[in-house]
């Protein structure tokens, strides 16, 4: 009961509608009830007096009270469909609005699959008992209370013979209500399993064609598709049983008010009018006790998709603004890293330790070390979408916990590693952190990113529909995509997550010139596998297991030993060693140029990393 009020008070703005609802379904009801009174009626004064006159006018008046009646049968199931859509379109919005707000430690362990089943299947549980089972309630508990005080009125005697197996009726509707909520629990489970399975399919199918294991994916689904099946079919049938048993015990209360009924009228104690009445009221208890055992199954899988839902949105994100966050305001770009401790929550070991930064406005902090190393962790600081164990990051002197996430991710253009791209065109997903964004800046963007040229080749241009997280770009093109879409932002701080891992050679070298001078002014962060890409950096941070283990410039570092000069070593050193020798094999002859080509042997004899 306590999940079925914390689903009644998403009724609570759609309350004009609602107590529209509950009137007609108040009319109907009682224009159902007065039914087997007129028969009464017809037979006790119609019939038995002959009165042909008065036949036809309570005939007219049936057929009066039918029309009436369903107007407001449209009314009632009008009012009932749009309440359980109000309520759903709410409950659907607050969950997708929670879960974008959930942390990203959640989302780390959170299957997709299984937050899609609560967006969908559960919240549509809770329509359908919206719709039917809570709404349709009134329309039965009206019933049956004007049922049993009219066949007391009636006759009380025999209104306690014909009533009494309802008791019973009772006792097995409580039961039945306790068994089928952990029944349909289990059912949500199992369907969010399948589209789990069906989810993962479906991002990893290139994966999956590549390595020929369609067939094991087939049998994987199946597999999830038979136990969400056999739970269903388990539950059915569970509650199949329930309506013999009820239709059983509403045609014992017939069959009870014929058998002590018909003496009584042979003995004149009722007449045949009442009997008939009473016979007729005793059968509209049928569509009840049907719809009882309906609401109770309904309101079961209800609860249980309820509580499904309430696990998500009781979830309260680790990441949100704190009491009394203030706005950021414009800032000049210094970034500060405090002695900076950081573990994730299900880690033993830190991943980031002692790290101390000081990031100058407009300087190239650039980011170097094995995979693991904490370099995307370190970034992810600065967004907040961590907060650091201990020490501090401030920016412009503002902790970033202090101030709101919004204000604060505003004035940072990011690419992240695994570039996404939504289903829309090249235009709106560079657009997308400034929607109103002109014709030109986008275009401006596009050509800063080394991506105009491409995109004018697509018919369309920038109109072109990019597919399903970019599929019908290339990699490299995704990235540039990605690059012009921080860049329109205007940020004061830029985070470039390895941003040139899907390009090739000669696109990194034209994003590596445009990015010299979209940096200037900026402080930005750039994390790279190639060492390529940092040479110009003001600072180069070395990063092993979370910590800082070399910093100074590209120049100095090479004459350091350490990660950075074995990293040089494996990716650079054949690379500039080949270049020089061929700078020279090729130079115009002149004097002394074979002692020049001496020297230049012996520098690379005796390079850094040559030991």
């Amino acid at each position: 009961m306590h999940t079925l009020r914390r689903i009644l008070v998403y009724l609570g703005p759609h309350r004009t509608r609602l107590t529209l609802t509950y009137l007609c379904i108040a009319a109907v009801a009682g224009l159902n009830l007065l039914l087997p009174w007129l028969v009464k009626q017809v037979i006790d004064f119609g019939l038995t007096q002959g009165d042909h006159r008065y036949i036809i006018q309570v005939a007219l008046l049936i057929a009066a009270i039918a029309a009436v009646r369903s107007l407001f049968s449209y009314g009632q199931r009008f009012g009932m469909e749009t309440s359980g859509q109000a309520v759903s379109y709410d409950i659907r919005n607050r969950l997708y609005d929670h879960i974008q707000r959930l942390s990203f430690s959640y989302h780390a362990h959170a299957q997709t699959g299984q937050l899609m089943s609560r967006m969908a299947e559960d919240v549509n549980a809770v329509q359908r008992f919206v719709s039917g089972a809570l709404l349709d309630a009134l329309s039965i508990v009206i019933m049956l209370v004007v049922i049993i005080v009219l066949l007391f009125s009636l006759q009380w005697k025999l209104a306690l013979v014909t009533l009494a197996p309802m008791p019973l009726l009772a006792v097995f509707v409580e039961w039945l209500s306790r068994q089928m909520r952990p029944r349909w629990k289990q059912v949500q489970q199992d369907f969010a399993q399948v589209s789990t399975v069906l989810q993962e399919n479906l991002t990893g199918v290139q994966v999956v064609r590549a390595f020929a294991r369609e067939s094991y994916e087939m049998e994987k689904f199946d597999a999830a598709n038979r136990a969400y099946m056999g739970t269903r079919l388990g539950t059915i049938r569970y509650w199949g049983v329930t309506f013999p048993l009820m239709i059983f015990l509403v045609s014992l209360c017939t069959a009870l008010a014929f058998w002590f009924g018909g003496p009584m009228v042979m003995a004149g104690e009722i007449t045949l009018g009442t009997l008939v009445a009473i016979n007729s009221y005793v059968i509209m208890l049928s569509g009840p006790v049907q719809r009882l055992g309906n609401i109770v199954n309904t309101a079961a899988e209800a609860a249980a998709s309820a509580d499904r839902i309430f696990e998500v949105l009781d979830t309260r994100p680790e990441i949100r603004d704190a009491p009394g966050a203030v706005e950021l305001p414009i800032v000049q770009g210094r970034v500060r890293f405090q002695h900076v401790d950081f573990k994730y929550s299900d880690g033993r070991q830190p991943t980031l330790s002692d790290i101390d930064l000081d990031a100058l406005p407009g300087q190239v902090v650039a980011l170097v070390g094995h995979t693991g190393s904490g370099k995307s962790t370190l970034v992810n600081l600065i967004l907040r979408f961590y907060d650091v164990t201990a020490g501090r990051v401030t920016i412009d002197g503002h902790d970033v916990r202090d101030v709101t996430l919004d204000s604060l991710r505003r004035q940072i253009g990011v690419v992240l590693q695994d570039t996404l791209l939504f289903s829309t065109t090249i235009r709106e997903n560079i657009a997308y952190g400034r929607p109103d964004a002109s014709e030109e800046e986008i275009i401006a963007a596009a050509r800063a990113a080394q991506a105009h040229d491409f995109i004018m080749s697509f018919p369309k241009g920038y109109e072109t529909e990019v597919g399903e997280r970019g599929v019908t770009l290339s990699g490299g093109q995704r990235q540039r995509v990605a690059i012009a879409r921080a860049l329109l932002v205007d940020p004061r701080i830029l985070i470039l997550d390895d941003s040139t891992s899907s390009v090739d050679m000669e696109t990194e070298h034209l994003i590596q010139e445009a990015l010299k001078t979209l940096m200037a002014g900026r402080t930005s962060f750039v994390i790279a596998q190639r060492l390529t890409t940092v040479k110009n950096a003001d600072q180069v941070l070395v990063l092993d297991h979370g910590r800082i283990a070399q910093r100074g410039t590209h120049a100095g570092l090479l004459h350091e030993p350490g990660p950075y000069r074995t990293i040089y070593d494996l990716q650079l050193r054949d690379q500039e060693e080949a270049i020089a020798s061929l700078a020279l094999a090729t130079a115009p002859a002149r004097p002394g140029r074979s002692r020049e080509l001496a020297r230049a042997s012996g520098r690379m004899a005796s390079a850094p990393g040559q030991a």
